[in-house]
């Protein structure tokens, strides 16, 4: 079961790299249909994955509170160590502990455990996201305005933060779909045949964007936060994650296995992200590739331990 896994994503990751590499694309060409992933085929992805399920079937509440104390126990500690101990400004800690907290649970997540378990992977990748878009990012974004603005309104932050949220289309659409669910609003036959084409691009193409973004990283960056953030999100948040479902909620092995796999993916490219646009492209760009290493081995292990 691995080799079924991990190969298929090798190759596009690869083929991806190879793409830009041979400059067959160039960097901008393979950012723009990273862009597309994140903007209209994840978000077309969720809001059908969504809106046509009962919400009884996609809210697992023990589920998503152990991912959601785990996540903000890495949140917190990569934060208060960025400033006490790293010395990093406010509005910085707050990108960096993203980075020792978040998964790539949108792009890597949807492909790994389509691959291991079909349609039912969007049961466990829905309530993360749910999660990571509502709650995580939303306390990131705020952090970074009330780090970068002394004496900021905190209000004022809140509902410019607010009004952000409703510009990203990802947010968006979960918000729809949970909608959609709750009401019991049907699809028209149409609308969600184009969401299921749309949606089965979003995995192949995340990879393959992702596998071209590599292309021009390095390790420019190598000292101890990189070790710690590196070693908070594909170590400490899996083994946070493991324990509570296992004897926090005492969850089924298919829940277990698939919250602590989700857990041990490498950082998202958001992190890298909102490095870039705050000053922080090296700190976030050779974190981000070494746990993009560390991930795939440690679910390579994971897979072939739980499903080899």
């Amino acid at each position: 079961m691995v080799f079924e896994v991990i190969i298929p994503i090798f190759i596009l990751l690869v083929l991806g790299y190879l793409a830009v590499k041979l400059n067959l694309l160039a960097k901008a060409q393979v950012d723009v249909i990273g862009s597309f992933v994140i903007k209209i085929a994840l978000p077309a992805l969720m809001f059908q994955s969504l809106a046509t399920k009962d919400i009884e079937e996609i809210w697992l509440p023990d589920f998503f509170l152990v991912f959601a104390i785990a996540a903000y126990i890495c949140y917190g500690l990569g934060f208060y160590l960025s400033i006490q101990y790293f010395k990093q400004r406010m509005s910085q800690a707050s990108i960096l502990a993203l980075g020792a907290s978040m998964s790539n649970t949108g792009l890597l997540g949807t492909a790994v455990l389509s691959l291991l378990m079909g349609s039912k992977a969007m049961t466990y990748i829905m309530p993360i996201l749910i999660f990571e878009s509502v709650l995580l990012l939303p306390t990131v974004l705020i952090l970074i305005e009330l780090g970068s603005q002394k004496g900021a309104n905190v209000v004022a932050v809140f509902k410019s933060t607010f009004l952000m949220l409703f510009k990203n289309p990802l947010f968006v659409t979960v918000i729809a779909g949970i909608l959609f669910a709750v009401l019991h609003i049907p699809l028209p036959t149409h609308l969600n045949t184009v969401l299921d084409l749309l949606g089965h691009t979003a995995s192949p193409l995340a990879l393959f964007a992702i596998g071209g973004g590599i292309v021009g990283m390095g390790l420019k960056y190598m000292n101890l936060q990189t070790i710690y953030l590196v070693l908070s999100n594909n170590i400490l948040m899996p083994v946070l994650v493991y324990l509570g479902l296992r004897y926090g909620v005492n969850a089924h092995q298919e829940m277990l296995y698939a919250g602590t796999i989700i857990a041990a993916l490498p950082m998202p490219t958001i992190f890298a992200l909102l490095g870039q646009f705050n000053g922080l492209k090296d700190e976030a760009l050779t974190p981000l590739l070494i746990s993009t290493i560390v991930g795939f081995i440690g679910i390579s292990f994971l897979i072939a331990l739980w499903y080899g």
